[in-house]
């Protein structure tokens, strides 16, 4: 299998993931909506894992925003002209908290396949 099939597959897996993860939040957060997404689940599975992937990929996004904007005020840099704490929803400190510790996973993950496609390509 190539590697960057492997970090194309993982990356896919791991948007699923958060996706799955953030519409549970969702879900929790919004009983009305629970209903509907039961429903959803009888949906076919590549269907869901789609939109998952597509709900990740925004949700990384928002995390990197996130941590990109912590960074920049940790190192003193302005943050440009879209502030991400601007478009943060507010949530419950353990919430927040759980989000930190999620994204700073996702920044050692990332970090961990820039190293192995570095290492992969230098083989």
């Amino acid at each position: 299998m190539n590697s960057d099939n492997f970090v194309q597959l993982f990356q896919k897996g791991f948007r699923v993931t958060l996706g799955a993860t953030a519409s549970l939040v969702e879900v929790l957060q919004d009983p009305e909506r629970r209903d509907e997404s039961l429903s959803k689940l009888n949906q076919e599975w590549s269907v869901l894992s789609a939109e998952w992937a597509q709900k990740g990929e925004v949700t990384e996004q928002e995390a990197r925003g996130f941590v990109d904007t912590l960074l920049a005020k940790r190192t003193g840099h302005s943050a440009g002209a879209s502030s991400a704490t601007a478009t943060t929803p507010s949530a419950p400190p353990d919430v927040q908290l759980e989000l930190q510790e999620l994204t700073a996973q996702i920044v050692a993950m990332r970090a961990e396949l820039e190293r192995l496609r570095t290492q992969d390509s230098s083989s």
